[in-house]
């Protein structure tokens, strides 16, 4: 029973030690090549892309499906809001 213990107990320390790295790797950061500057994708960019895509009557796509001029595109209308 102790060797059962003891695996039970090594396996669930190896759980929470993955996921809390798992979770720390959720951080999405896109590359702005024209402007040489990163973007972290959080809530307020995510609000921005919603208002581009209204604003220029695009249909809703995952922002990391666009092809790479739209995404550029994106960024330089990006830079021009305050």
């Amino acid at each position: 029973m102790h060797t059962f213990g003891r695996i039970s107990l090594a396996l669930l320390m190896t759980a929470a030690i993955s996921s809390s790295a798992l979770l720390a790797g959720c951080h999405v950061s896109y590359y702005d090549a024209e402007y040489h500057d990163n973007h972290p994708w959080n809530h307020d960019e995510v609000v921005y892309y919603g208002r581009w895509e209204s604003e220029t009557h695009s249909n809703h796509v995952e922002f990391r499906s666009r092809p790479a001029n739209e995404q550029a595109e994106y960024w330089r209308w990006r830079h021009n809001q305050h």
